[in-house]
Order: C-alpha cells, then sequence, then structure tokens
C-alpha cells in the first residue's frame, strides 16, 4: 500500500502535516475531510532514488524539452509533471518527480535540482539559479543543452582515443597468456624427450610459462595490488597532483588531455558568464569540473587573483600549464569586456584541436601496436624452433 504525504488545516486553523498508508489519494483526502481538516496538499511519498549516475545524453534531452516547454508558456510544474511522465529512463523520471515535489514545496527549481548530483552537476544548478534570478531560465536551458552535448562530445573523443589501444593490448595479453600456459609446454615436453641443450631465448620462455603456470595466483595477485596501489595514491591530493602532471607530460597522449581540459575549461567558464554567474562561482565550478589537478590548482590561483583584484590571465600564464595563445586570448577578453565570447572562440578552437590530437593519438598507436605486439608474440615463436632448427642441422 502506499504511503501519502499531506498538509492540512485542523478545525483551529493550525496548520499540521503528515503521512498516512492508504490505497488512493481520493481515500487520503476523505479521510482528512472525515476528521475535520481541510486540505492543502497531499502527494505521495516518493521512494528514495538510486544514486545512480543519469546518462549525460538523457539530461540533455530533458534540458531541451524543458526549455522549449518554458519558453511555451507552460507552468514550471506542470512542465516537469510531463517530462517525468515522459523520460525513458526510470532513473530521471524518479528524480523529476522528486524535484516536482519540492518545487510544489516551495523550494527553488535550483535548490530541488541541486539535491540531486546524480543527475545534475553544480554547473548546471548555478546556470538555473542565475536563470530564475533574470527570468531567462528558457534561454539558460538550451544553453545549457548545447554546452552539455559539446562537452559530451570531447569526452567521447577522448574515450574512443583509449578504447581501442585498450581493446588490442587486453586481446595481445590474452592470446599471450594461451601461449604461455597450452602451448609452450607441449614445446617443452618434446624437446625433454630430445634431450637436446636449449638457447637461452627459449629457456626464457620456458621459464615464463613455468612462472606463469605455477604462480599465477602470485602475478594476478600483484597485478591487482598494484591496481589498488595506484587507485589509492591517486585518491590523495598530492598523488592526484604527481600522476596528473606525469600525464600531461606523455607523448601525444599528454597533448590530448592538455587540449580537452582547455577546451571544456573555456567552455565551462564562458557558458557560466554569459548565464549571468559571477567570475568567482565561475572560476570555483569551473575548476571542480576541470578533470585534471593541474589544471584545478591554475584555476583556483586564478580565482584568488581575481577576489584580490588582479586579472586571470596572469596566474594562468604564471602556472606554464594554458598555452600561450589561450592566456593571451582571456586578456584580451578581459580587457574589451567580452570575456564570455573570448572563452567560447577558444573552446570551439580547441574542440577542434582535440580532433586533430585524436586522429594522431591513434595514427601513432597503431605502428606501436603492430611493433610492439610483433616483437612479443614473433620472439616466443622464434624462440621455440630455435631448437627444431638446432635439431634439422644436426641431423643434416
Amino acid at each position: 500500500m502506499p504511503t501519502f504525504e499531506y498538509t492540512a488545516r485542523t478545525a483551529t486553523g493550525d496548520e499540521t502535516s503528515g503521512s498516512i498508508d492508504l490505497p488512493t489519494r481520493e481515500d487520503v483526502v476523505k479521510h482528512l475531510r472525515q476528521n475535520r481538516m481541510v486540505v492543502i496538499r497531499v502527494r505521495e511519498k516518493q521512494k528514495r532514488v538510486r544514486k545512480t549516475r543519469i546518462p549525460t545524453r538523457d539530461i540533455v534531452i530533458f534540458t531541451r524539452q524543458f526549455a522549449t516547454m518554458i519558453n511555451s508558456g507552460l507552468p514550471l510544474v506542470q512542465a516537469l509533471d510531463i517530462l517525468a511522465k515522459q523520460t525513458e529512463n526510470k532513473g530521471l523520471a524518479a528524480v523529476t518527480k522528486q524535484v516536482v515535489y519540492d518545487v510544489e514545496s516551495g523550494n527553488t527549481l535550483a535548490d530541488a535540482l541541486g539535491k540531486h548530483e546524480n543527475a545534475f552537476s553544480a554547473l548546471y544548478v548555478n546556470m538555473v539559479a542565475a536563470g530564475e534570478a533574470g527570468g531567462i531560465l528558457d534561454t539558460i536551458l538550451l544553453r545549457l543543452a548545447v554546452f552539455l552535448e559539446k562537452n559530451d562530445a570531447i569526452v567521447r573523443k577522448v574515450k574512443g582515443a583509449m578504447i581501442y589501444p585498450a581493446v588490442i593490448f587486453s586481446v595481445a595479453a590474452i592470446a599471450i597468456v594461451v601461449l604461455l600456459i597450452f602451448v609452450i609446454p607441449t614445446f617443452q615436453s618434446m624437446f625433454a624427450s630430445v634431450g637436446l641443450e636449449l638457447p637461452l631465448p627459449t629457456r626464457v620462455v620456458i621459464g615464463m610459462s613455468r612462472l606463469l603456470q605455477g604462480w599465477w595466483w602470485a602475478l594476478g595477485g600483484g597485478v591487482a595490488l598494484v591496481i589498488i596501489g595506484i587507485q589509492r595514491y591517486y585518491a590523495t591530493d598530492g598523488g592526484k597532483l604527481v600522476l596528473d602532471k606525469l600525464l600531461l607530460r606523455v607523448p601525444v597522449l599528454g597533448d590530448l588531455l592538455l587540449k580537452s581540459a582547455v577546451s571544456r575549461f573555456t567552455r565551462t567558464l564562458g557558458t557560466l558568464l554569459a548565464s549571468g554567474v559571477s567570475i568567482l562561482d565561475g572560476l570555483e565550478i569551473t575548476a571542480r569540473t576541470a578533470g585534471n589537478r593541474v589544471i584545478h590548482d591554475a584555476v583556483m590561483e586564478s580565482r584568488g587573483s581575481i577576489a584580490g583584484g588582479d586579472t586571470i590571465a596572469g596566474p594562468l600564464e604564471q602556472s606554464e600549464v594554458f598555452p600561450p595563445m589561450v592566456t593571451s586570448m582571456i586578456a584580451v577578453g578581459e580587457a574589451t569586456g567580452g570575456l564570455d565570447e573570448m572563452l567560447s572562440k577558444i573552446a570551439d578552437f580547441y574542440d577542434d584541436e582535440v580532433d586533430a590530437a585524436v586522429s594522431a593519438l591513434l595514427s601513432l598507436m597503431e605502428p606501436v601496436m603492430i611493433v610492439v605486439l610483433g616483437v612479443i608474440v614473433g620472439g616466443m615463436i622464434v624462440a621455440m624452433y630455435l631448437p627444431i632448427f638446432d635439431m634439422i642441422n644436426a641431423v643434416g
């Protein structure tokens, strides 16, 4: 049986709230009236929303439809109620129902959205708050949808560049393990029956096979411990800073990560400033969404500079993280009063740069993978055939 929450006024005029278990809303209203109460609000109690991450694509569709409804003149609660019913994502539907309830209870839309970090980021909430304050909620929502689409495209490009080599190396690792466990022992038995002295490469490969067969659990545990250790180290402030610096220095990959971070930083800050969010709040939100501790620290130093009456471009240039072109254009934007437009132009430029960096990374990875796999697999095969060649020569 569902639980309903109600707010009603007693016969003495006092307002009271509570919950009651009855089959339908009509039964609750009837029950309250029988008890001489004036019903103010009755709503089914929402089940606890699971904190599963809502996909960006669903948030984009939600935001575009929401903006269209608001622009068409639909009341806020009615628009949210329609969105809750028509969205195909059950998690987002549950979140939207809770937002409707909070808005009806007197919360602002931004406050209601801010309770659901799994669906709406701090950037999203702050822009909605700015839209509510300025009376341009529909415009802000459309701007948000465009931002989310472009930001998601950048993230997918970077992830796509990582997936291809990861899949190839995973398949190669499985193939090598199969060779060492199932194929090499067959050759080992054949060589043992002949009693021929084995060359050094062959002995190394056979030793690797024995190690993997006898100590696979120790090797697996060692790899797991290393991965866990890196994850825990990365979770610390110092570890995150060290590893993020190393990633930015990796050839080609570091260039890709830096360009994607610059694109995200400039687009996020430009969108926030254009929406009426203050520069200090915008820099703090942007720093949290940077995705790299080096970028985060540089942005926060810039925020401190602004708070002290200085410019944004100075600390960014001193950090030696951002390319000179970026800091120069930001300085021009500050001087001309068109910082938000300049940041959007930088973001558009670096979107194209990310495309070029992804292509460069994939072009480099293909020959590298071919060479590495050829050396490893080919070396193992040659090592196992060397004794056979010696046997042929001995017979000849």
